[in-house]
């Protein structure tokens, strides 16, 4: 698993303290936004140079690790 911390960047003062990749301009809501839109990654990679694949997959795993923050568990 991609350890997002190496890649997901938050800074006040950039995009509204939105969580960047890598501190580029480029959000995690943009990227997955695309994505949910139906571009591929292989289409967001070509639309955006400065991303890696590894950018795409820190995305994954930064949504990931926010979903399990925010969805209680269920006692058994």
């Amino acid at each position: 698993m991609v350890d997002y911390r190496k890649i997901i960047t938050i800074e006040p003062g950039k995009r509204g303290g939105k969580p960047c990749i890598r501190g580029l301009r480029i959000t995690v809501g943009d990227v997955l936004d695309y994505l949910a839109g139906g571009m591929s990654i292989e289409e967001v990679l070509a639309d955006f140079p400065d991303l890696h694949y590894e950018d795409i997959l820190g995305c994954f795993a930064f949504a990931a690790e926010r979903e399990r923050m925010l969805t209680p568990v269920a006692p058994q």
